[in-house]
């Protein structure tokens, strides 16, 4: 399911984004390290689409932070 509308799932997209690119990963790289396919981390990236906990959780181990860094906007 996408969804394009959704704020809290564009500062996801852009916080994974933010931190795969300080670890010079490119989304295949980060994909292959979460056990994802690549073009699902293009689509979470460009907030299109709606991720599980799991998901949420599996991605801030392979970057290395907490969940709730990911789910925090950038003025907060």
């Amino acid at each position: 399911m996408t969804s394009k509308k959704n704020p809290l799932n564009h500062i996801v997209g852009e916080n994974i984004r933010r931190l795969r690119k300080e670890l010079t990963l490119s989304q295949e790289e980060l994909a292959d390290r979460a056990n994802l396919h690549r073009t699902y981390i293009g689509g979470i990236e460009r907030g299109e689409r709606n991720i599980t906990l799991q998901t949420l959780e599996q991605l801030a181990k392979t970057l290395g932070v907490d969940p709730e860094v990911l789910l925090k906007s950038k003025s907060n």
